[in-house]
């Protein structure tokens, strides 16, 4: 029987609250030296890879069930990395599709209504497309945002109002995927209408070539009103003389179906498309009418009675083109969320006179300057194909948001302008995703850009009555999802060295959130998942130390385990400041979860249990009921305490007991693997409560069964093929999770850089100032045999944030079979936080 201690942990003596100040803030360090791994002086050259772009499949995660909860839902397309303009297909439904897709089908033929074939607008079971959009969002959980202002070229006569086209049975064009390209900055396709289209990007503009086999009735439609989920207002033009269309779609109703709060218009896109082939005539159309000859036309689709459009709204505008054929037709567009102007000046700028060909190949540049800042060595062509796409991936958001001049919408609906804190602004802010590791790896490869992130979350909350919103959709705030993310990802920037922004401006701001209610705190308007508050229910939060039943959250016992997380990552954040006094009130808040564990949940064992205001427990309990907390179930959530696996060991018997409890989460009876979308009485570790469970086994002392179930996870849930990402990829955050893991360690801790270890994939790996070598690794050699940090041997299964400002060299050594001393000690495991009681009195009458 192993025994159980309990190690409480509290970093705010001065000489620790200095150290960790002087760690994470204010040392100027170079952008360039600190993103792009050091060299270590007394290592070997190694043959890493030269061309990271090129192992790049962007189709990977593509395909996927119309179920869009079961897919990825990742778009291949031409942007930039962390790019306003993502230039790509948007997919349509055919009638064999809706046979497919039982329900997708009813709700098109019944209800009258337009769903984006998949969020993102992509999926490969798509063989039709509707146009090319300017914008986009990657891996989505609700239906879809964004996708402005698709254009289709087309090569028929105008018979009717594309408004009005159910499932765009005329206006659209099939496609084969034998005839489609796609790498990093570059997207081609061939429509079977014979036309051919290929397309690239700069940061804030795009460029496309469009060829006609068959070029008599040659034309572009602008489907402006024509956004993913709808349009309040959409405005098109054209200037015949100039060659030039150009307008704007105002836009919004994020996960607008889910509620009435979104349903509404917060942002809106200008753009100027310059065409360098002679414009004959032009047409427009406005709902179900069409107007030949019209220059200009203006309406939106609205967001329909449920929040999704129905057909027969919306407007835009043609223009037929003289072309010759197979000349290709060349198109240039600027966009701005400022105005038109800038739009213009987004594209006189970033492209200038340059070639097709040049934008392509910088763009292509760009990805190999983003993808090298992680180095690996492997003969392994797969594994290297499926890493650089997930890095790949986690670094499509969030998006600059900012023009060439430095202006901005702000949250306020004001023009703002970036300061000299920040050299872009930053929008599309998927909080509950992104704070649990592709913040973290942002920080490591881009730390100027991650300190603009932070820097932008802070001026949208000062522009938002210092509310930081938890999910940002270009200038607007949706509130989708639970918890208080921006506290943890701001102490993690800190934390991983993205230091270069308002960082005491930003510690007061949300720390005044963490103290004191607001109206929309205590207000449950937007509620249950569209929460206004930052802090849900935060009175009750100071009074009953836990969110009640009754709470104004979208689910009081998940949304206290995230508050504890964004509590402890407040405490690191403070005492990084030298702030004692608050680190310590913190620490102690983040403790609250305890005060939710009823040992009794059930008639056998203990769970994180909802509580009504008066202390009893929520009469309503299923432990496996994946509906009953926020995305997921209590016994999926009950591991969700990253920062304290002591003291939940503690409360749940001893390390045995909760390493038999982890084995039986992700294991049948029979032994058989349970890694994803199961019952929820096993572990979904494609979704954000699960992707730290393979982790907890470091706590019981048995983390040959993490380097073991981090391994499996990787093989079973993530390959080089069309359906090789597990769930949805929810703006790089799961690839964000490949990425660490097969690097062989995860970002733990909210608000530490302290890393958890597993075994590398690679036999040789750099990212920051960490080497990491394990020269035996394979398929096979899964477990950690021994490990040299800076060449001296240790048994610690996790390491300390001091490589952020020290380059270290981790040498593995694998093996095939575990070794059950690494990692078994107490003194050997990751530190864990824990205060020793419950906060209040549990009562066995209640």
């Amino acid at each position: 029987m192993k025994k159980t201690f309990s190690r409480s942990l509290l970093l705010v003596t001065p000489a620790v609250s200095l150290s960790l100040a002087l760690s994470g803030c204010g040392d100027n360090r170079n952008e360039d030296a600190q993103a792009k791994p050091a060299e270590q002086a007394n290592s070997k050259t190694v043959a890493y890879v030269q061309d990271p772009a090129s192992f790049v499949n962007p189709f990977i995660g593509t395909k996927g069930p119309f179920n869009h909860r079961q897919a990825a839902n990742v778009v291949p397309g031409a942007v930039q990395p962390f790019g306003m303009f993502n230039f790509g297909p948007e997919h349509a439904y055919t009638e064999a599709l809706m046979k497919e897709s039982e329900g997708i089908s009813k709700r098109i033929n019944e209800d009258n209504v337009r769903i984006p074939v998949s969020p993102g607008g992509y999926n490969w079971q798509a063989t039709r497309l509707k146009g090319f959009s300017f914008t986009r969002l990657s891996g989505t959980g609700c239906l879809g945002a964004s996708g402005d202002v698709p254009v289709l070229p087309f090569n028929q006569a105008i018979k009717h109002s594309p408004a009005t086209d159910k499932i765009n049975a005329y206006y659209g064009a099939n496609f084969s995927h034998d005839d489609e390209t796609a790498i990093p900055g570059y997207y081609q396709v061939g429509l079977d209408s014979g036309i051919d289209v290929r397309l690239s990007a700069t940061d804030r503009t795009g460029i496309a070539e469009f060829t006609f086999d068959s070029p008599e009735q040659a034309k572009l439609i602008f489907r402006t009103a024509y956004s993913q989920l709808g349009s309040g207002d959409a405005f098109t033009q054209v200037d015949l003389e100039k060659g030039e269309v150009s307008g704007y779609v105002t836009s919004g109703n994020f996960c607008g179906y889910l509620g009435e709060y979104n349903r509404r218009d917060y942002y809106t896109l200008h753009f100027v498309a310059k065409i360098d082939a002679p414009i004959t005539g032009s047409g427009a159309y406005v709902d179900n009418k069409v107007a030949a000859n019209a220059t200009s036309s203006q309406g939106g689709m609205g967001y329909g009675e449920t929040g999704v459009p129905e057909w027969g709204k919306g407007s835009g505008l043609w223009v037929d083109l003289d072309v010759k054929a197979k000349q290709p037709v060349t198109m240039r567009v600027g966009i701005s969320y400022v105005s038109l102007d800038n739009a213009r000046e987004n594209l006189a700028k970033e492209q200038a006179k340059q070639s097709f060909a040049q934008i392509k190949d910088k763009a292509y540049a760009g990805w190999n300057d983003a993808l090298s800042r992680v180095k690996v060595k492997s003969d392994d062509k797969d594994l290297l194909t499926t890493f650089y796409t997930a890095l790949f991936h986690s670094q499509f958001h969030p998006n600059i948001f900012s023009d060439v001049n430095g202006e901005y919408r702000g949250f306020d609906q004001q023009v703002q302008t970036i300061t000299d804190k920040q050299t872009a602004q930053y929008a599309n802010f998927s909080g509950w995703d992104v704070y649990r590791s592709q913040l973290q790896l942002v920080s490591l490869t881009h730390p100027q850009v991650a300190s603009d992130i932070a820097q932008s979350l802070f001026n949208q909350a000062n522009q938002f009555n210092g509310i930081w919103d938890r999910w940002t959709h270009n200038n607007g705030p949706t509130g989708v999802m639970s918890g208080d993310p921006s506290a943890i990802a701001i102490a993690n920037f800190v934390a991983f060295g993205a230091d270069k922004f308002d960082i005491e401006g930003a510690y007061e701001s949300l720390y005044k959130a963490s103290t004191v209610p607001t109206e929309y705190d205590l207000s449950d308007v937007g509620c249950p998942v569209f929460c206004r508050g930052q802090k849900p229910s935060l009175d009750e939060w100071l009074t009953l130390n836990y969110l009640s039943d009754q709470s104004n959250s979208w689910e009081g016992a998940s949304e206290t385990l995230e508050q504890v997380s964004a509590d402890f990552a407040m405490s690191q954040f403070a005492a990084r400041l030298g702030k004692d006094a608050h680190s310590t009130e913190m620490l102690k808040r983040s403790g609250y979860w305890k005060n939710l564990y009823n040992p009794k949940a059930t008639a056998e064992l203990g769970y994180i249990q909802g509580r009504n205001k008066d202390g009893s427990w929520k009469e309503e309990f299923d432990p496996f009921s994946g509906h009953l907390f926020v995305e997921g179930s209590p016994g999926q959530y009950l591991w969700m305490l990253p920062f304290d696996g002591q003291g939940l060991s503690q409360l749940l018997g001893g390390d045995e007991v909760m390493s038999d409890r982890l084995d039986s989460h992700l294991r049948k009876p029979d032994g058989t693997w349970v890694l994803y979308r199961d019952s929820a009485q096993y572990a979904d570790v494609s979704n954000q409560p699960s992707i730290a469970t393979p982790w907890m086994y470091l706590y019981t002392g048995d983390a040959y069964k993490t380097q073991q179930t981090v391994r499996e996870t990787m093989k079973q849930l993530w390959h080089n093929s069309v359906s090789g990402i597990p769930g949805q990829d929810d703006l790089g955050q799961m690839s964000s999770w490949y990425v660490f893991s097969a690097l062989g360690m995860y970002p733990f801790y909210p608000g530490r850089a302290d890393m958890v270890l597993s075994s590398p994939a690679f036999e040789q790996a750099q990212i920051g100032n960490l080497t990491i070598q394990a020269p035996a690794a394979s398929a096979e050699h899964i477990y950690i045999k021994g490990l040299k940090i800076n060449g001296k041997n240790t048994l610690n299964s996790w390491i300390d944030e001091s490589y952020i400002r020290t380059p270290q060299r981790l040498e593995f050594t694998l093996d095939t079979k575990p070794n059950p001393a690494f990692g078994g000690a107490l003194e050997h495991r990751p530190p864990s936080y824990s205060v020793a009681a419950p906060l209040v009195a549990t009562s066995e009458a209640k």
